[in-house]
């Protein structure tokens, strides 16, 4: 094996780099381009690709016009067909403003969209149209789907807010109970210590006087005692009331809830079951302002009460001038 050629591999490896086309190739391949259209028209648009990056500033635009009789739009559409199209055959078939028309769809769904509107046969004003029917159908599913996600999440809120009223509404049951029982046994010290004799009510008192003001006190403390345990057992038969009107007003809306799903589905009234999402929500929302006003009553200064029911009585009857 011979020695190698180190001037020939200095040579090969010092060679200029492959000149890029010239201009008047690139034009030439446009104008033959224009005279064969169909898939020539991604041969277009790489062309003009191609020569807007070697033609100096400035100018473009009077080469488009004065070379190849494009206007500056023209030839940005057909750069947008190179860059964005993929598949030349349909291309052929459709033509430049049509396949311009496509490029509004993903890539993904423009081939079986062509196929299954026959768009070869098509008008551009017919594509344009078919076109928007589809977005119009896929944003009204998109809706539905998200009313669907919503009307879920309500539910799934509506099912948190039993088990909590529920909870709330046992521990009111309890707390209630237990305040009757205490009242009741009061009641029966009370009435223990009235009827037993004042000597053995007060047994270390002598002076009658003395005794019959110290029966009075015991009775008088007794009695107190037993008015506080009273009160007490109103609250608590009161906190149940509202607990139970609270799980009965949730279960309402979670029945009416049911079935406004339920007739929304055989009807397939998208509307309607919009409608009765957000009116149950607001019903939800205004169980938890029932809630919040019932606490502020409860507030020996009555100012945020006056002013919560103040505002839901305004509620109220903006509500219902929706109705007219």
């Amino acid at each position: 094996m011979g020695k190698p050629d180190l001037g020939a591999l200095i040579a090969q490896t010092m060679a200029p780099p492959p000149q890029a086309r010239s201009i008047e190739v690139i034009t030439g391949e446009i104008l033959d381009a224009k005279r064969t259209g169909g898939e020539a028209i991604l041969t277009i648009g790489r062309c003009l690709i191609e020569a807007k990056e070697l033609l100096p500033h400035g100018e473009w635009k009077a080469w488009l016009e004065e070379s190849v009789e494009f206007s500056e739009r023209s030839a940005q559409r057909f750069m947008r067909l190179a860059r964005e199209w993929s598949n030349p055959t349909t291309l052929s078939d459709l033509g430049a403003s049509k396949a311009l028309m496509l490029l509004a769809l993903p890539e993904s769904e423009r081939d079986s969209f062509v196929q299954d509107h026959n768009v070869i046969d098509m008008s551009a004003r017919q594509l344009e149209q078919a076109i928007k029917e589809r977005d119009e159908a896929k944003a009204a599913a998109q809706r539905a789907e998200a009313d669907k996600r919503t009307a879920e999440q309500a539910r799934a809120k509506m099912a948190e807010d039993m088990g909590m009223l529920n909870a709330s509404l046992a521990s009111a049951q309890d707390a209630r109970e237990l305040a009757q029982q205490e009242v009741k046994r009061l009641e029966g010290e009370l009435a223990d210590l009235k009827a037993q004799p004042v000597d053995v009510a007060v047994e270390t008192v002598v002076d009658q006087a003395a005794i019959e003001k110290a029966r009075a006190e015991a009775v008088a403390e007794m009695q107190a005692k037993l008015d506080k345990a009273k009160e007490a057992a109103a609250k608590a038969r009161d906190r149940q009331k509202q607990a139970e009107a609270s799980v009965e007003v949730l279960k309402r809306s979670m029945e009416e809830m049911e079935k406004a799903d339920k007739k929304a589905a055989m009807a397939g009234d998208k509307d309607l079951a919009q409608f009765e999402v957000f009116f149950n929500q607001a019903k939800e929302q205004g169980n938890q302002m029932r809630v919040l006003l019932l606490k502020a009553r409860e507030r020996e200064d009555q100012t945020a009460a006056r002013g919560m029911e103040k505002a839901l009585r305004a509620l109220a009857e903006a509500i219902g001038r929706c109705a007219e």
